[in-house]
C-alpha cells in the first residue's frame, strides 16, 4: 500500500517531464486582436511541428517548425469575442504523427491594461491635487502663484504708452483660432484692452488669419465695454493683413517703424519670423513682451525682448491675470499634482540605482 502511493506521488511529480504542453490563451492587455501560443513536446523523434488555426471556416497554418518549444503571438486576422480551434501535429522524420494536440481560445477585449497602473496612480495624485486646490480656492483660501515677470510688467508698459501719447501693438502670433498658443494669446489681449481703456492709450492689433480677425475684434470691444468706454473702442485698431508669413511680418514691421509703439506684445505661436519682428521691436525703443511654446524660438525671444513667457506660462496667463477661483485652483493642482509625480521618479531612480526593489518583492511575496 505504501508502495502504491509512493509510486503515485513519484509519478505525478515526474508525469510534467514526460507530458506534452500545448496551450493558446488570450493575450493579457490588449483590444482582443491576439491569441498567444505556447508548446513543448518531450519527444526528440520529433521533425517537424506544424500549428494551424480554424474558425470553423477557415483553415489557417501558423508555424512549421522544428522547435521542441516555443511561443509565438497570433494576431493575424483575429477577431474578439470569436472562438477559434488551433491544432498542433508533430510528425518524425518519416513523416508520421507523434503527437496531436487540440485546444480552442477565444480572444477578449480589456478593460483596463494592468500593465499601466503607474499612469493611473499619477492620474489620480494629478486629479485630487487639481479638485483639491480648486475647492480651496474657491472657500477663499490664498492660492499663491509665483509672479511671471512677464505679466507683471503689463502695468508698466500700459502706463509707459499713455505717458508718452503712442500706442500699444499686440500680435497674437500668425497661426489661426485652432491653436492653443493663439487662444493663449488672444486671452491675454482681452486683459490688456482693457487696461488700455481704462488708460484711454490706443492699442493695434494685426493679425493674419481671418479667423483671428472677427475673435480679436470682439475681444477687443467687449474690454473697452467691460471698462466703461466703448466710445473708444476704434474699429480699425485690430485689422487684416496678409496670411503670407513673410509678408504680414513685412507689414507689421512698417506698422512698428511708423507709429513708433511704446509696448509690444507678442504672444502666439511664431515661427522663423520671430526675430525679424523682435529686432524691429528693440530698434523702436518700445518695451517688449513675449510668449511662444515654440522652443526653437524662445532664445530669440529671451535675446531681443525685455520679458519673456517660456511656454507653460504663456498657457497659465489667463488664470494668473482672471484670478478666478476654478482656473487659479486648476493651475495650482497642476504645479503641485506634477511636484509630486517627478519625486516620485526621483526617487524610484535612486531606488534602481541602489538596487532596492522593496515593491517588486513584495508583490512577488503576495
Amino acid at each position: 500500500m505504501k508502495k502504491a502511493i509512493f509510486l503515485s506521488i513519484l509519478f505525478l511529480f515526474l508525469m510534467p517531464l514526460f507530458a506534452n504542453t500545448f496551450v493558446v490563451k488570450d493575450k493579457p492587455n490588449d483590444d482582443g486582436s491576439a491569441t498567444i501560443i505556447d508548446w513543448e513536446i518531450s519527444n526528440d523523434n520529433i521533425s517537424s511541428i506544424v500549428i494551424s488555426r480554424t474558425d470553423g471556416k477557415v483553415a489557417k497554418s501558423l508555424i512549421t517548425t522544428a522547435k521542441l518549444k516555443g511561443h509565438k503571438e497570433d494576431s493575424e486576422d483575429i477577431t474578439a469575442g470569436k472562438t477559434y480551434h488551433y491544432t498542433l501535429v508533430a510528425y518524425d522524420s518519416l513523416g508520421s504523427v507523434i503527437v496531436s494536440e487540440e485546444t480552442d481560445a477565444m480572444p477578449k477585449a480589456q478593460w483596463f491594461n494592468t500593465g499601466k497602473i503607474s499612469l493611473l496612480i499619477m492620474s489620480l495624485i494629478l486629479a485630487f491635487s487639481i479638485m483639491y486646490y480648486i475647492f480651496s480656492a474657491k472657500s477663499g483660501k490664498d492660492i499663491y502663484i509665483r509672479p511671471i515677470a512677464g505679466l507683471e510688467s503689463m502695468d508698466e508698459a500700459v502706463g509707459r504708452a499713455t505717458e508718452m501719447g503712442k500706442p500699444i501693438m499686440f500680435v497674437p502670433g500668425i497661426n489661426d483660432i485652432d491653436d492653443m498658443q493663439t487662444i493663449a494669446g488672444l486671452t491675454i489681449l482681452g486683459k490688456l484692452a482693457f487696461k488700455a481703456a481704462e488708460h484711454n492709450a490706443d492699442i493695434l492689433v494685426p493679425v493674419s488669419r481671418s479667423m483671428v480677425l472677427s475673435t480679436a475684434k470682439e475681444i477687443v470691444k467687449e474690454s473697452f465695454l467691460k471698462a466703461g468706454r466703448p466710445d473708444a473702442f476704434v474699429e480699425d485698431s485690430v485689422f487684416y493683413l496678409t496670411d503670407d508669413q513673410f509678408g504680414f511680418v513685412a507689414g507689421v514691421d512698417g506698422i512698428i517703424v511708423r507709429e513708433q509703439p511704446a509696448a509690444i506684445f507678442l504672444l502666439g505661436a511664431f515661427y522663423a519670423e520671430s526675430l525679424i519682428l523682435a529686432e524691429t521691436g528693440f530698434a523702436s525703443g518700445a518695451i517688449q513682451t513675449a510668449g511662444t511654446a515654440m522652443p526653437s524660438q524662445l532664445p530669440f525671444f529671451v535675446a531681443a525682448c525685455d520679458y519673456t513667457l517660456i511656454g507653460e506660462e504663456l498657457f497659465a496667463a489667463s488664470s494668473y491675470l482672471s484670478k478666478d477661483p476654478h482656473q487659479l485652483g486648476s493651475l495650482k493642482g497642476q504645479d503641485m499634482g506634477k511636484a509630486v509625480i517627478v519625486a516620485v521618479l526621483t526617487l524610484g531612480v535612486i531606488f534602481e540605482m541602489l538596487g532596492i526593489h522593496f515593491i517588486k518583492n513584495f508583490l512577488e511575496i503576495h
